[in-house]
């Protein structure tokens, strides 16, 4: 009788093994989209690797551009072998590809350097630049992103729209002209070209951030105000919070999802829009570096550097996208 009611027990073996396949399982569900974003990004740099390397071909021989006028046949021909570029474009195609992983870019043909050194000296001068533009993007644009979306259909409001719309339209190679002839040439209080003091940067950064300060300021005006008409924000009005805090604590989180999106798009941005800034400048950016190389044919450093901006802008991407979980856990609980 006793034996009959009895209960069996649990296997307790079988629970660590339950609980750690379906660790297993949620860990395989967090890394399947990472793996395939980063499939995909390697995808985009090889095809424009693929690209890049096969249309600087186009421009020209620069064997031409290097030997003077009045070279011979046989010296062009003597300096082409030199160069390897007499070898068959498939295998100048595949060497490259082969150094890619390697961070190999091959030989610059106007500095005769390594590729990697020359961009090792160049690219922390645009990086520079790029923050010091994001820093004064973030800086002007939520500020008056919020206070347009706060004072919507008032004057500050129609003020704040006008000036970003003013902006926007506005070439920055003609911005930085303009701040030239007023800070440096009139007021004589900052420097108009050269690099390595806080003096240096202000100019270029305010020239290179006057797009994005449009861009994000108007879409975090947009988004704030498509929040600040909910119901969870009628809720903490209603609970007593002043605006400054709702606006602040409950909308602005909510309203950061394309916000995000669009800074992250604008730092690769910045980065390519430094070629016409570096040049306003005379900064010793990539910006810079990239015009001389298509000038000079230079195929090697022209590779590069459109692979660094394709790098940057993937990566940034990236990055942005992985941090849509962190911001709006709907986003993390659908992957």
């Amino acid at each position: 009788m006793s034996d009959s009611l009895t209960l069996p027990t649990p296997d307790t073996k079988d629970a660590p093994g339950t609980t750690g396949a379906a660790r297993g399982a949620r860990a395989l569900a967090v890394l399947r989209p990472i793996a395939a974003r980063l499939g995909t990004a390697l995808l985009v740099l090889l095809c424009t690797a693929t690209v890049v390397f096969f249309l600087v071909r186009l421009s020209g021989d620069p064997v031409k551009v290097m030997l003077p006028p009045d070279a011979t046949a046989q010296q062009e021909s003597v300096l082409r072998h030199s160069l390897g570029l007499d070898r068959p474009l498939i295998m100048q195609y595949l060497d490259y590809l082969w150094g890619l992983p390697r961070l190999d870019f091959g030989t610059s043909l106007f500095y005769n350097q390594p590729v990697r050194e020359v961009l090792a000296d160049r690219v922390p001068a645009t990086l520079l630049l790029a923050a010091g533009a994001l820093v004064v993007t973030l800086l002007i644009a939520l500020p008056a992103g919020i206070l347009a979306a706060m004072r919507r259909g008032r004057a500050t409001d129609r003020s704040v729209i006008s000036v970003v719309l003013l902006g926007q339209s506005t070439p920055p190679f003609w911005v930085g002209i303009l701040l030239i002839l007023v800070f440096a040439v009139g007021l004589h209080a900052l420097p108009a070209s050269g690099y390595g003091t806080f003096a240096h940067l202000v100019l270029p950064s305010i020239t290179l951030s006057v797009y994005s300060v449009a861009v994000v300021a108007r879409l975090l005006r947009s988004s704030l105000i498509d929040v600040l008409g909910s119901d969870h924000i009628r809720t903490a009005r209603a609970r007593g919070l002043g605006p400054v805090r709702t606006v602040l604590r409950h909308g602005l989180r909510n309203a950061s999802l394309p916000v995000v999106t669009v800074v992250g798009l604008e730092v690769g941005s910045l980065l390519g829009g430094a070629i016409l800034t570096e040049q306003v400048f005379s900064w010793p950016g990539i910006g810079q570096l990239t015009v001389q190389a298509i000038s000079n044919r230079d195929f090697p450093l022209v590779q590069a550097t459109v692979l660094v901006f394709a790098a940057t802008f993937v990566v940034v991407n990236l990055l942005v996208d992985l941090s849509y979980g962190l911001l709006d856990p709907r986003v993390r609980n659908s992957r």
